[in-house]
């Protein structure tokens, strides 16, 4: 009677547990625009520079307004524009290709002034940088990548 008992508790903590982690499907809106969709929020958007808005899917889709006095007219029920806040980490940003048919160009990494050249590693890929000539990153003080100029 006893086993009976403990594998008829086991059983149930097992089916607890399996619909305790079975969780609602997420989809969230990343910063650069693209969409994901998951069971976790965990990881959303990594390597788009982070989520912009999450959707919960079992929310209803609109809500129904308040009623408001006669003779006033409804105030928007979008919430007022904030500034962005700062977290303090850095985002990725998304290097722009230098401009079409622009022979030359190279990357420039400004914090680090030195230049990439074009199929090189860290060529459009550094956190902060811009396209120019490699005579121009020459004049600014700009050296090549392990020494080795483009050119």
């Amino acid at each position: 009677m006893k086993i009976f008992l403990l594998t008829l508790a086991f059983g149930a903590g097992l089916s607890a547990a399996v619909v305790a982690q079975t969780q609602s499907p997420v989809t969230a809106t990343c910063k650069d625009g693209t969409s994901f969709s998951g069971t976790k929020r965990s990881g959303a958007c990594r390597g788009h520079g982070g989520v912009k808005a999450f959707t919960d899917a079992t929310a209803p889709a609109s809500a129904t307004p308040s009623a408001t006095p006669p003779g006033t007219t409804p105030a928007s029920t979008a919430p007022p524009a904030q500034p962005p806040v700062s977290t303090g980490v850095a985002s990725r940003p998304q290097a722009s290709p230098p401009p079409a048919g622009s022979a030359g160009q190279v990357w420039v990494n400004t914090a680090s002034k030195v230049y990439h050249c074009p199929g090189t590693e860290w060529y459009g890929k550094t956190k902060k940088g811009e396209y120019m000539t490699e005579a121009a990153a020459k004049a600014d003080g700009a050296r090549a990548d392990h020494g080795k100029a483009c050119s």
